[in-house]
């Protein structure tokens, strides 16, 4: 025989051998990668040479890498939030489609969602927040209403 068979016992053992006379077991090998994702997801962020191991570079992850991610604030996860209304209520073209598509029932939820943000955290707020989240209810509201005629 010329080629390696890769033989599974059932007894958990792997039988490898270039010969039906010549065997040696293999038990498994099990790792565990949970605490060494992160070192693994860093070594693969890393941006490639073009021409290294004739693989192409990664043309998204690098547009991806270039820019920064923003600030977790409760400011940017309001505007993340309204966007996503505002998307909803066609205002802004869907990203996906890339063009203007209703769902008043989702605008709905999302606007919901907000003023149900706005009632939980009341007391906790610092002035701005307070305002911009009356703000951002405001406006999505209105042009609820208006899409919905």
């Amino acid at each position: 025989m010329t080629s390696i068979d890769l033989i599974h016992t059932g007894l958990g053992r792997v039988t490898m051998g270039k010969d039906d006379n010549k065997e040696e077991e293999k038990g498994f090998v099990i790792r565990d990668k949970r605490f060494t994702a992160k070192k693994e997801g860093a070594e693969e962020s890393k941006p490639q040479v073009e021409g290294e191991k004739g693989e192409e570079p990664l043309k998204e992850g690098a547009s991806q890498q270039e820019l920064p991610l923003p600030e977790i604030s409760f400011a940017n996860f309001l505007f993340s939030l309204s966007t996503s209304a505002l998307i909803q209520l066609g205002e802004i073209p869907d990203p996906v489609a890339k063009q203007p598509v209703k769902e008043l029932t989702l605008a709905k939820q999302t606007i919901d969602l907000i003023a149900m943000l706005q009632e939980k955290t009341k007391g906790n707020l610092t002035p701005e927040e307070e305002k911009m989240i009356e703000y951002i209810l405001y406006d999505l509201r209105m042009r609820y209403v208006k899409a919905a005629k």
